[in-house]
């Protein structure tokens, strides 16, 4: 079966970076530069980008485009024969699903949300009022159920239509209306009467407030950013590798996706923080500030019902653009690994994901009783600690194995020739010792780190 190919370079950067920009990011990250000191902390992220997430995901992408195969086989292609580097495709594989459990739900939300901002069902509600909307949502198995079914059979309609009529051009089309949407917001907010204290707080570096929370947790969640927000580590990049050619260099690629990523990341912060400042909201973090927040932010705002739409349909951009391109590499695994045709992937991946991604949506209702880490958690959350603390790390350290070793993974030698293959920025030989040693220390640490976050608060 001959393989399919994207039709071009932009094409590969906007499906990319859709899969980079997701909902996490986008509400997480205003917060997290907030509380560590606006504009300093940017500066710290960014150097971790650099240092410790470039090359990562530059490692991602090369074991895709070498191997010309998704995760279910390109471990086998490269590899030496005799070592079994192939077991992690399973693993890599079970975070796709496992991902799609309750991010679908998730996108579902987004989808509810956009529905009611635009029908005005926020109108001339208090904070009260919002805060229980979002309340009557969650404990609605109906409606939970319904969008997150929604978004499913949307996504999996989408990669249906094929690689390059499908996948890529639907998201080209989102990614693009999603930069416009961001820009327009941010335009917007920043320009209300009364957004300079925002931006001051968002913008003006404050290294007395980022030494406040304690160099250790701002290494912490400075590393932590640049990680997460790249979604490396269980194939979900290496799969648009395998699609692209040899014209340009994987190192120069991956720096316009993560620096794209960070821009939508950055310009979410001019929309929310302003505007939280403006209208005497506290910019939280997690799915309360999008929520049960920023509708009262919407509501206090002139033409407030219009920008609260545009706010969700851009969110629903970023929830749908990880969607997809999270399925397209759930439909390779059995395109690769089995030979089956695109449209069988697509008819049983969409069943099996329906069904996998029902106890997330009714863990906030019928199933509510189940609180796997402890009282007040959810489905939702023991999913998304299997991913964020275990499979992400554990897999990003699989695939910097992989690169750095000669013997007895792909090797040193064999990563270089494929990420600097092709026009554009080079990705320095020189690195070797601090990506064999220096990168595996850092990824473990946040592994650590991320247990004793959750279970030694």
């Amino acid at each position: 079966m001959q393989r399919e190919k994207l039709s071009s370079r932009i094409g590969f950067i906007l499906i990319s970076a859709g899969c980079a920009i997701g909902l996490g990011n986008v509400w997480r990250f205003p917060y997290i530069v907030g509380k560590n000191g606006g504009a300093a902390f940017i500066l710290v992220y960014l150097i971790f980008l650099v240092i410790f997430g470039l090359p990562i995901m530059t490692m991602e992408f090369g074991v895709g485009r070498a191997s010309r195969r998704s995760i279910a086989t390109s471990f086998n292609e490269l590899e030496p024969k005799g070592t079994k580097w192939h077991w992690y495709s399973w693993v890599g594989m079970a975070g796709n699903y496992l991902l799609m459990m309750f991010y679908t739900t998730v996108t579902g939300w987004m989808f509810a949300y956009l529905i009611k901002m635009a029908k005005g069902d926020f109108v001339g509600c208090d904070s009260v009022a919002v805060s229980g909307q979002f309340g009557e949502m969650l404990g609605n198995p109906t409606m939970l159920v319904g969008f997150m079914f929604f978004a499913v059979a949307l996504g999996f309609l989408i990669c249906s239509m094929g690689l390059e009529k499908g996948v890529e051009k639907v998201t080209k089309v989102m990614m693009t209306a999603l930069l416009v949407i961001i820009v327009v917001l941010a335009i917007r907010s920043v320009t209300l009467p009364g957004a300079s204290e925002g931006l001051k707080y968002y913008l003006v570096p404050d290294f007395k407030r980022m030494m406040e929370q304690g160099i250790g947790n701002v290494i912490f969640d400075a590393l932590g950013q640049a990680f997460f927000t790249l979604s490396i580590g269980m194939g979900s990049m290496a799969i648009f590798g395998s699609y692209i050619s040899r014209d340009r260099s994987l190192f120069g690629e991956t720096v316009s996706i993560a620096l794209l990523d960070t821009l939508v990341a950055f310009s979410a912060g001019l929309i929310i923080i302003p505007s939280c400042f403006i209208y005497n909201v506290e910019p939280g973090a997690g799915p309360g500030l999008i929520f049960q927040t920023l509708p009262n932010v919407f509501n206090a705002m002139p033409g407030g019902r219009i920008w609260g739409t545009l706010f969700f349909l851009f969110m629903v951009f970023a929830a749908l653009s990880t969607v997809v391109a999270v399925f397209e590499n759930i439909i390779a695994f059995g395109m690769d690994k089995w030979g089956w045709s695109r449209k069988k992937s697509c008819l049983i991946n969409f069943i099996a994901i329906s069904i996998l991604s029902l106890p997330c949506a009714l863990g906030f209702n019928v199933l509510s009783f189940i609180q796997p880490l402890g009282e007040g958690t959810g489905i939702l959350d023991l999913e998304d600690f299997i991913i964020s603390n275990n499979i992400l790390p554990l897999g990003s350290l699989v695939y910097v194995l992989f690169c750095c070793s000669d013997k007895y993974g792909w090797g040193w030698k064999n990563f270089l020739e494929e990420a600097n293959a092709g026009k554009g920025a080079k990705f320095s030989s020189k690195l070797r010792l601090y990506a064999k040693y220096v990168i595996p220390v850092i990824i473990i640490y946040i592994w650590v780190q991320g247990y004793i976050s959750m279970f030694f608060k």
